[in-house]
């Protein structure tokens, strides 16, 4: 029985975390939208804004795996791996956004003569946005599920 509530105490402890991370999360307002800005200032921004967001997402879904952790170690162990994925795919998203902010002529519509690099390059970013959000869709479907079948049971 005490096991119980010192399981429950501590779900409380992270729950309130989350909340707290979440809420943070919310007011950074980071969108993986693509927009087709030309301009050096528009994309350093953006890359600053995207890692605000992302560490932030980090410390959010280590908080998830800390809490899945004390429930289901197999489950909290695929969720630890998406983590890892999130991270990676933010990487690769923000070299990307590099290579623009230090060409941003490649996002430029007016441009009709771009070359293949360019495209690549503006394709690249639209694919690994894409890339990122559905990932984070799937990482918050899945503790949703988990909430719902493990946590939900503890926390009646």
């Amino acid at each position: 029985m005490k096991d119980v509530k010192n399981l429950k105490r501590t779900i409380d402890e992270i729950s309130i975390k989350l909340t707290k991370l979440g809420t943070e999360l919310g007011e950074i307002k980071f969108s993986y939208k693509v927009e087709a800005k030309p301009s050096k200032e528009y994309w350093e921004k953006r890359m600053n804004e995207f890692k605000k967001y992302n560490e932030k997402g980090l410390e959010y879904y280590n908080q998830v795996y800390a809490m899945m952790n004390l429930i289901n170690k197999e489950e909290s162990q695929m969720f630890l791996l998406r983590t890892s994925k999130f991270r990676q795919l933010g990487l690769e998203l923000l070299e990307i956004m590099q290579k623009i902010k230090n060409n941003p002529s490649i996002t430029d519509p007016k441009d009709k003569q771009q070359s293949l690099w360019s495209k690549d390059i503006k394709n690249k970013i639209t694919e690994q946005s894409n890339k990122c959000l559905n990932h984070e869709r799937e990482m918050n479907l899945s503790f949703r599920n988990f909430y719902q079948k493990e946590l939900k049971k503890i926390s009646e």
